[in-house]
């Protein structure tokens, strides 16, 4: 049972990263158009070799 004492607090402590890493990425604007990319690459006119 010592071991709870670890294992709690440990899982509480990186299921908050997670949240925090899921908000940040809405914060971000990572989820705006993801329909749109999905088309964009499928276009005949998609360049995956840009110019640098």
């Amino acid at each position: 049972m010592d071991i709870l004492t670890y294992l709690i607090p440990i899982s509480l402590l990186l299921g908050g990263a997670g949240l925090g890493a899921f908000f940040w990425a809405l914060r971000s604007r990572q989820y705006d158009d993801p329909k749109g990319d999905a088309e964009r690459i499928l276009r005949k006119d998609y360049d995956d070799h840009p110019a640098p």
